[in-house]
């Protein structure tokens, strides 16, 4: 983690009040802004209620809905968005007949409880036509996340979505961290955990495993390095 996320704020007093502004009246009054955070007063919302509460939210804020609480997804900044496109090219490259959908929200965790916003979703050509907001995972290849360089990465992207991933039998998950020049491999869930995480530094060629089945060049992510 860099030294200076753990400082940041997870959105702007703007957003939160374009937030405020924009939310079922019912939860208007539950919706605080504390040490630049996002707080949920009396209580935790339920599912429904978060949906409801992301569906309303400004296009500068994502939600999602993880471990049963409200958080701030951090919005992807340039070399977010260039590591993403160098693995969109090598996917459409190797697997024609899959599309790596980005910023694709999916039901994750045990029960399908939690709400996620992947950075990237690998799935057949037409997987998520008549799809909502929010779709079930049967079906789909791999889970992408590019951590962010916000205060919540470390635990969102390292340690819940992990489990949220497993549980849900995604059957692959890669992480580009970018905090460690990194890319870990997760695979084959079982009883909500991966078995398998190997991690690879930045230049190192990577096999990613069945289903996915492409192999990943990553010399040019050093480019990215920050």
């Amino acid at each position: 983690m860099t030294p200076d996320t753990e400082e940041r704020p997870q959105m702007s007093v703007e957003d939160f009040e374009e937030l405020v502004r924009r939310a079922p009246r019912e939860l208007r009054n539950r919706l605080e802004f504390l040490g630049g955070r996002l707080c949920i007063r009396h209580g935790p919302l339920d599912v429904e209620e978060f949906e409801e509460l992301a569906e309303a939210a400004p296009e500068t804020v994502r939600l999602e809905y993880i471990n049963g609480k409200v958080v701030v997804k951090a919005m992807p900044d340039g070399n977010h968005g260039e590591i993403f496109m160098w693995l969109l090219r090598q996917c459409m490259q190797q697997r024609p007949e899959l599309n790596l959908m980005p910023e694709r929200g999916v039901k994750a965790e045990a029960y399908r409880k939690g709400r996620a916003i992947t950075d990237g979703f690998l799935a057949p050509v037409g997987h998520f036509r008549g799809h909502g907001n929010w779709s079930d995972t049967d079906g789909a290849l791999m889970a992408v996340e590019i951590t962010s360089r916000d205060r919540d990465t470390d635990k969102r992207d390292r340690i819940d979505k992990p489990v949220g991933y497993a549980e849900a039998d995604i059957p692959v998950y890669l992480l580009i961290d970018r905090d460690n020049n990194a890319i870990t491999v997760y695979s084959d869930p079982k009883d909500g955990r991966y078995q398998q995480s190997p991690s690879y530094a930045w230049g190192a060629t990577v096999e990613l495993p069945p289903p996915v089945i492409i192999t990943l060049d990553t010399e040019e992510l050093k480019d990215y390095a920050d």
